[in-house]
């Protein structure tokens, strides 16, 4: 009976040694954010295996699914990989991983060595943490170190820090590479919307960019057409402007480009890296 016993135990362990262990508590920190994250990193075969979704998503990549494959989209990269083989394709080249992605939760397990190597960044695994460090937005050779954003309401405003590197610099590219013809300023703009006044602007929102030393290196003003007249009133008037506040200059820009704004700062938000300062909306 013993020897029985002795057997089943025996198993068990061998069992439970050979499954993915799970970190007490692990979890994912970028930039110093604790990325929220559903699917926490594990180890298998001693090696440290992250979400590849939450990771990428946070670091400026796209994953999509096709013909049981991933295509990872990193900037000018295109990365193929296939759950349980360790084959991954980069642009057009056959590489190999020391341990095959697999799927867990229909969420993609993939080395930590694999992040480190696709986005050029420093990954660590300590005290439970997989801790991702990038490199920060430039401008003028000044480090950012966050975007201080703000907006108002009829009552109050809200003040918010986006945190991230990888964040700071899509916001900044999509400010600088959206910006369309230099134009006057407006005869009438303000936080406030203005209804009485056909081709007054109202500001949408104020982006900072903020160095290590709180001081601004480079504040960019959103601004939307108020649109309580006929069109044809109106259709003289562009519907978006930018205002580089730096260089005190107005530019044409995309309703488009200040969609995606809105959908970056929205992503940002739901992974934890807008964080409010003040809100004294009532």
């Amino acid at each position: 009976m013993k020897k029985i016993f002795s057997g089943i135990f025996l198993a068990m362990i061998l069992t439970l040694t050979s499954l993915p262990a799970y970190a007490a508590n692990s979890t994912i920190k970028i930039d110093g954010v604790v990325v929220t994250t559903d699917a926490a990193p594990e180890t298998k075969n001693n090696r440290t295996m992250v979400p590849l979704r939450v990771i990428s998503e946070n670091l400026g990549a796209t994953v999509n699914w096709k013909d049981s494959k991933v295509i990872l989209t990193n900037n000018k990269m295109q990365i193929t990989l296939q759950p349980n083989s360790n084959t991954v394709i980069k642009n057009g080249k056959t590489e190999l991983l020391d341990v095959k992605p697999y799927l867990k939760n229909n969420r993609l397990f993939v080395p930590i060595r694999f992040i480190a190597e696709t986005f050029g960044c420093q990954v660590n695994y300590q005290n439970s943490t997989v801790t991702v460090d990038t490199a920060p937005l430039v401008i003028n050779n000044v480090k950012v170190k966050a975007v201080q954003y703000e907006y108002r309401m009829t009552m109050g405003g809200v003040v918010q820090q986006l945190q991230g590197n990888t964040y700071n610099k899509a916001l900044y590219k999509m400010f600088v590479e959206n910006k369309g013809n230099l134009v006057d300023a407006p005869a009438i703009y303000s936080w406030q919307i203005d209804l009485d006044h056909p081709g007054s602007y109202s500001k949408n929102g104020q982006y900072n960019f903020m160095s290590h030393e709180n001081k601004s290196i480079q504040q960019f003003d959103l601004y939307h057409l108020n649109t309580a007249f006929p069109d044809e009133i109106l259709k003289e008037y562009p519907v978006v402007l930018i205002h580089d506040v730096t260089a005190n200059k107005w530019y044409i820009f995309s309703d488009k480009a200040l969609e995606s704004i809105k959908q970056l700062m929205n992503t940002a938000t739901n992974n934890g890296f807008l964080k409010i300062l003040s809100n004294t909306v009532l």
